[in-house]
């Protein structure tokens, strides 16, 4: 085969783990290859005494975890794999995985040789045996980069610039996670749409990664009332009262001052108002496209 070099190993893309400040919550990223393979996962992992929420973001597994160790009891076809170990430290997150038969292939050498992966221990897998593996990930933060205003009546989308920017910042420090469009309450002013867009991203240093998407949307945009505003925090979820104002209504910008220290602002134009509306919408795509006229 030209793909691979095992006919019984499929390697996963990248592995990636976000955790709460307090160290209390993980968020794993499992961007898969596979997608009956990350459907199958998804059912059963999800069974794990440590995952309290398992969800599909685009080419992604999303589990939210909680820190610590079990004992599962697999049961072939019932409950045949499962996360066992959740460990945080300062800098790195250590997951711990184990499954029997086909699903201990997923969960040791699939996982063990991901990239992302800064050391691993795995088991012989194949066959009938419980097999599993340890990996330990680079303790990242979620930042997240809202975006509004970026375009003209003539010329541009600010959907498609924020796409490139974030692909064109990534590196081993700074990894590009998601883009939600997020539609807004269709004021008089606006270009046409009326959208917004929130970049998430998993990073080890926020501060750069936000100076690097300033820079490019300062050279590229066509507005002179852009707005950027970048939230790095695990749970985005103070900025949305204010984000369901935006879209239910026009409001001034009065009703964000509140929010400001929260927020890393870069550029203030008038589109700062929809830019930090974005950002608590992140991945919530039904709601972040609902629009909301007062016809709804």
């Amino acid at each position: 085969m030209k793909h691979t070099h095992d006919p019984y190993s499929i390697i996963y893309p990248e592995i990636l783990a976000i955790a709460s400040d307090d160290g209390t919550a993980v968020e794993l990223i499992e961007r898969f290859d596979c997608i009956g393979g990350a459907m199958w996962v998804k059912r059963h992992y999800g069974q794990s005494p440590l995952v309290q929420q398992v969800r599909t973001v685009g080419q992604t597994t999303r589990y939210l975890l909680s820190p610590g160790a079990v004992d599962l009891e697999l049961v072939g076809s019932r409950f045949p794999a499962g996360i066992a170990r959740v460990a945080v430290s300062d800098n790195e997150i250590g997951i711990t995985y184990l499954g029997m038969g086909g699903g201990g292939v997923g969960a040791s050498i699939c996982r063990a040789h991901a990239s992302g992966v800064i050391r691993s221990e795995s088991d012989p897998c194949g066959g009938g045996k419980v097999a599993g593996s340890r990996i330990v990930l680079p303790r990242f933060q979620r930042l997240i980069i809202g975006v509004d205003d970026t375009d003209t009546p003539d010329a541009g989308a600010t959907w498609t610039l924020c796409h490139n920017i974030a692909r064109s910042i990534e590196d081993e420090q700074t990894r590009y996670l998601s883009h939600t469009i997020v539609q807004l309450f269709p004021v008089a002013f606006r270009t046409k749409n009326c959208v917004a867009v929130a970049c998430e991203f998993a990073t080890s240093d926020p501060a750069g990664c936000i100076d690097r998407f300033e820079k490019l949307l300062r050279e590229y945009t066509l507005s002179d009332e852009t707005g950027m505003a970048a939230y790095t925090g695990f749970d985005p979820s103070p900025l949305e009262e204010y984000a369901w104002m935006v879209k239910r209504g026009e409001i001034t910008r009065s009703e964000l001052e509140g929010l400001l220290p929260l927020l890393n602002v870069r550029l203030s134009g008038r589109g700062l108002i929809g830019a930090v509306a974005a950002i608590p919408f992140v991945t919530r795509f039904e709601e972040a496209l609902e629009l909301c006229d007062g016809s709804n």
